[in-house]
């Protein structure tokens, strides 16, 4: 049996559903609200690459290393993608990872509730003993979002991928362990109400 089975997770902010082909004409739309795909410090496709970019998902997927999701808002616009990766059954751990949200979601209610739907559905449903976060170490935007959350630096991976560019990246990881979840989760359902 698969460890982690698409899933469709649903919040009063924010819906996530299995990934689809079919979501490449939505998704395209949704990636130029911010021309995201000029942001250095990640990797978020253009456009024209965004069919690409999902089948890519798509057979991580079929590989058993990811299981990746598209976002749609409370008004049932697609709003970005997220994914499971480097999922490690054996060892009940998994990275939620490869996200971008159009501009206008972003710094929402839309991105908590999402983290949390994702955290719940790793830590309740499968069972896991830790969750990793990861980004450039020059993101700061996304540092202060995971941290914000409630993850803890576990270090800096140096000279850990080079991008397209040539330059190298600098991985920051981030993690939540099991016995962190209770409060963690407490933490996020209450900026949820706050926010």
């Amino acid at each position: 049996m698969v460890f982690a089975q698409p899933i469709t997770l649903q919040g009063p902010w924010v819906t996530l559903e299995p990934l689809r082909a079919e979501h490449a004409k939505e998704a395209r739309e949704a990636v130029q609200d911010g021309e995201l795909w000029k942001l250095w410090v990640t990797r978020i496709p253009p456009p024209e690459e965004m069919a690409d970019e999902i089948q890519r998902r798509l057979h991580e997927q079929a590989q058993g290393r990811w299981l990746p999701f598209a976002l749609r808002d409370a008004q049932g616009r697609f709003a970005g993608m997220s994914s499971y990766l480097n999922i490690d059954a054996t060892n009940r751990r998994l990275e939620i990872g490869s996200t971008w949200l159009r501009a206008s979601a972003q710094r929402t209610a839309l991105n908590t509730n999402a983290k949390l739907l994702l955290l719940t559905h790793a830590f309740d449903a499968l069972g896991c003993v830790a969750v990793e976060f990861r980004t450039h170490h020059l993101n700061f935007q996304s540092r202060a979002a995971i941290a914000r959350l409630g993850a803890k630096q576990d270090g800096i991976l140096r000279q850990h991928q080079r991008l397209p560019n040539g330059s190298w990246r600098d991985t920051v990881v981030f993690s939540i362990l099991d016995h962190e979840w209770p409060t963690v989760k407490t933490h996020l359902t209450h900026l949820l109400h706050v926010d």
